[in-house]
């Protein structure tokens, strides 16, 4: 039954999609953020539905669009010259039928995310690339809330639509995706056009804005934790009141340490003694062995390279007053372990790509947050009603991508099509204005040689 209802809703869709092309691009935003296919039982997870909707999606943007207002930008040379060495790598890859299992999907996420600035270019465009991210993430993050409030959840145990523990359904995936779409929640609560921001949009906002708070919660991924502590610094740059914001949630956090569950809180505790974890203690271990490892091999190792990691380590013991122990106990064990993942996209992309990759990678991210640093510069102290939206958007679109970048810290999404949609979304709204600051500066002098040829005629 559930299948028949994925595959009519998807059906609907795709309909409404043949009148207007635009809509398989964003069908296809839906399918690789819900993953409905992985839902299915049967009916979707037997046909390759992702590159259907991708075909369909170019065919329309090639058959139905106006090519004449497309503009590129020079990080989008970026994100293909990456694919390139991406798909390079893969080929003199150490492990590869791992590396070759990974570039299955990652090309699909630098190809969706290349495509994207060559189709979004109006604003109605991207508003509504930008909704449906923000409500196609909500159906994970409204679940996980449900389920957190209902008192489940716990590390690894938080089960969101499916019993799954990649993609998005990963705890600390989601907790990192839940805080980055924060900022553009509220600018879609604010100056969205497509639903008017009455009272039933900012209070669907603000339940939304409640439920992503509680993902980091019910998942116990710490990622979340300091990805919550980042956004809360960016968003008092904006503050009107900083004293009111930074006492109302002073409050907030002194009066919601109650209602946590206590393993929370013990999960939490970790962030500041991370030597007596062992998860910390391996993360760090396994980012010297990456270290260690571009340095003989600077154009790095391909895809899942970790796999060949050998690290030991000591870590400290825990200390617990209520557990007698021996008196000559060790202060910290020896641990052996091997094959662990990267957990930093960082190190993710410097092990798997080397250098070249992660510079690629780095200029593309951090390009991002200084390009929305000047448009929001720009357009900040603009009096045109018709650019009032501009200049939050950048803004949100920035605290998101520095989120991202300080939640990558931890976990390993180096290629996660979320975050490249964001990549997207930049470069199209820079291309966008570009392209509309460039026709205002034509618009007068197109006038003026109309009016000296009607003199002369």
């Amino acid at each position: 039954m559930r299948d028949l209802i994925f595959v009519g809703y998807i059906a609907l869709i795709m309909l409404m999609a043949f009148k207007r092309p635009f809509l398989f691009t964003l069908v296809y935003a839906y399918v690789d953020i819900v993953s409905p296919q992985r839902l299915s039982y049967f009916l979707l997870n037997s046909v390759p539905l992702s590159l259907i909707l991708f075909a369909l999606a170019f065919l329309g943007f090639m058959i139905g669009d106006d090519k004449k207002d497309v503009r590129v930008s020079p990080r989008w040379f970026l994100l293909i010259l990456l694919l390139g060495y991406c798909g390079y790598t893969t080929t003199v890859a150490a492990e590869p039928v791992a590396a070759l299992e990974k570039w299955n999907w990652v090309w699909k996420a630098l190809v969706f995310a290349s495509f994207l600035p060559l189709t979004l270019r109006t604003k109605l465009r991207i508003e509504a690339t930008i909704l449906t991210m923000a409500l196609c993430a909500s159906a994970l993050i409204v679940t996980g809330g449900i389920k957190t409030a209902a008192g489940g959840g716990g590390y690894g145990s938080l089960v969101i639509l499916i019993d799954d523990n990649s993609g998005l359904f990963e705890g600390s995936i989601i907790s990192c995706v839940a805080i980055t779409i924060i900022p553009l929640i509220l600018w879609l609560a604010k100056h969205g056009t497509v639903f008017k921001p009455d009272w039933k949009v900012r209070l669907y906002a603000a339940a939304l804005i409640f439920a992503c708070l509680l993902i980091p919660v019910g998942t116990q991924a710490r990622t979340g934790i300091v990805c919550i502590a980042v956004l809360g610094i960016l968003l008092l740059r904006y503050a009107r009141y900083r004293m009111l914001y930074l006492s109302a949630v002073a409050l907030v956090a002194v009066a919601a340490i109650p209602f946590l569950p206590s393993s929370f809180t013990d999960r939490a505790d970790t962030i500041k003694n991370y030597k007596a974890d062992e998860s910390a203690s391996t993360r760090i271990a396994v980012w010297a062995w990456t270290w260690e490892y571009v340095k003989e091999h600077p154009m790095g190792g391909g895809f899942d390279v970790y796999r060949q990691n050998r690290i030991r380590y000591d870590m400290a013991q825990k200390e617990n007053p209520d557990e007698s122990a021996p008196v000559d106990a060790p202060a910290v064990k020896e641990v052996v372990d091997q094959g662990r993942a990267f957990h930093s996209s960082y190190f993710e992309m410097l092990g798997e790509q080397g250098f070249p990759g992660l510079i690629m990678w780095l200029i593309i991210h951090l390009g991002g947050v200084w390009r929305m640093e000047v448009i929001t510069r720009l357009y900040r102290k603009r009096d045109r009603p018709d650019e009032a939206w501009v200049a939050p958007l950048a803004t949100a679109l920035q605290n998101s991508q520095i989120v991202y970048l300080v939640g990558s810290l931890f976990v390993g999404i180096a290629f996660q099509t979320f975050f490249y949609m964001l990549i997207a979304l930049q470069i199209s709204l820079d291309t966008y204005l570009a392209r509309r600051r460039r026709e205002a500066a034509w618009r007068p002098i197109k006038s003026q040689r109309m009016r000296q040829a009607e003199i002369s005629a």
